[in-house]
């Protein structure tokens, strides 16, 4: 018997009207959120900014390639839960930035997703209000719109995408991206970066392991097609070209950190060994500083130290910083300006962290 799929009588299907789900199934209810295409519309991107989106993308692209000597960095709150101290924080790195950018190119992290090995508190897209009331078209809408008011600071912005389907939601204010450690073997996200038009970053596995990122560096450069959303938020078969400007990023795994030299040079031989062109950022939180916020300096002098001493594939890192130092759990009444996720370094020791290391760059 022939069993190949042309030799069988199926007929073309066409899209049909379905009754509308009841709003509880058995285990699970839904709610109708705005598509992606309705709430850029209600919160646009200018063209200039637009444009200012696209000139911040091939900046961090040239740093990343070497085309630009200066070291990226990624920093900012480890999840942005307060818009306001959020905007507090960009508004010292904008201010900050002209002082340092003939060495270091700065980028805002404004994470509104964060992945959780069990449960908590999953971020501002999830839970804006901060009380379990999942109020995702807010945190959608809260999201954008501070992200927009980022970008008009001049920061390029830095987010890492962990629910596939927000990413249509903001993926146009990026300037770089992250695949997380827990999320870089899944073969969603690598199709949905194989589409972007932005740098994006693979962890190690949370193992430490490079294989995982070396493969979805590997598969995110190739073109695919696969399931997706469209901007009106249908369902849709999505063609991708391909992106060629992923790179690994080293956070540490169970065993510790690998931001020490032998662990970058054995990344780097890894990387050419694989035929991925060694680029790679130091993660100086997590497993690096093993996950005490205030050794982050301390990781990030030994990353400049290795710079310093030719490893010209060291091209970024990143750092997780807030206002103050540290992190509080999510009850009671909040300190302004802390972190509700993982520990942070406290804005008076970034920005002297930051200082230090544009001169130790400028006369190294």
């Amino acid at each position: 018997m022939n069993s190949s799929v042309s030799a069988l009588n199926i007929p073309h299907l066409h899209a049909v009207e379905l009754p509308v789900d009841e709003p509880h199934q058995g285990r699970r209810s839904t709610q109708p959120l705005p598509s992606p295409a309705e709430l850029r519309q209600r919160l646009p991107l200018s063209r200039a900014v637009a444009a200012q989106v696209q000139h911040q993308r091939q900046t961090i692209r040239n740093v990343l390639n070497g085309d630009d000597p200066r070291l990226l960095v990624v920093i900012g709150p480890c999840s942005i839960h307060d818009a306001d101290a959020a905007l507090d924080y960009a508004r010292r790195l904008a201010e900050l930035a002209p002082q340092v950018d003939d060495q270091l190119l700065l980028v805002m992290r404004a994470y509104i997703e964060k992945p959780r090995t069990t449960v908590g508190w999953k971020g501002l897209v999830y839970d804006p209000h901060l009380n379990g009331s999942g109020d995702m078209a807010e945190g959608l809408a809260l999201s954008r719109r501070l992200m927009l008011e980022m970008l008009d600071l001049g920061l390029p912005l830095a987010s890492e995408l962990l629910q596939p389907l927000v990413a249509g939601y903001v993926d146009d204010l990026l300037g770089w991206a992250a695949i997380g450690a827990r999320t870089s073997e899944s073969q969603v996200h690598r199709e949905l970066v194989s589409g972007l038009d932005m740098a994006v970053g693979f962890k190690n596995g949370t193992d430490g392991s490079l294989g995982i990122a070396s493969d979805a560096m590997r598969s995110a450069a190739h073109p695919h097609q696969h399931f997706g959303i469209d901007l009106q938020g249908r369902a849709a078969l999505v063609e991708t070209l391909g992106n060629p400007d992923t790179h690994l990023v080293l956070r540490g795994g169970h065993q510790g950190p690998n931001y020490d030299a032998a662990s970058v040079q054995a990344a780097h031989a890894a990387l050419e060994k694989a035929g991925i062109t060694p680029r790679i950022m130091v993660d100086c939180s997590h497993a690096n500083s093993g996950k005490n916020p205030l050794r982050q300096p301390a990781v990030l002098h030994e990353v400049i130290d290795q710079r310093l001493a030719g490893d010209a594939s060291l091209r970024a890192v990143m750092l997780e910083s807030h206002l103050f130092d540290g992190c509080q759990p999510l009850s009671g009444e909040l300190q302004y300006g802390v972190s509700i996720t993982d520990g942070c370094l406290g804005w008076s020791g970034t920005e002297q962290l930051l200082l230090e290391t544009a001169q130790r760059l400028r006369h190294g």
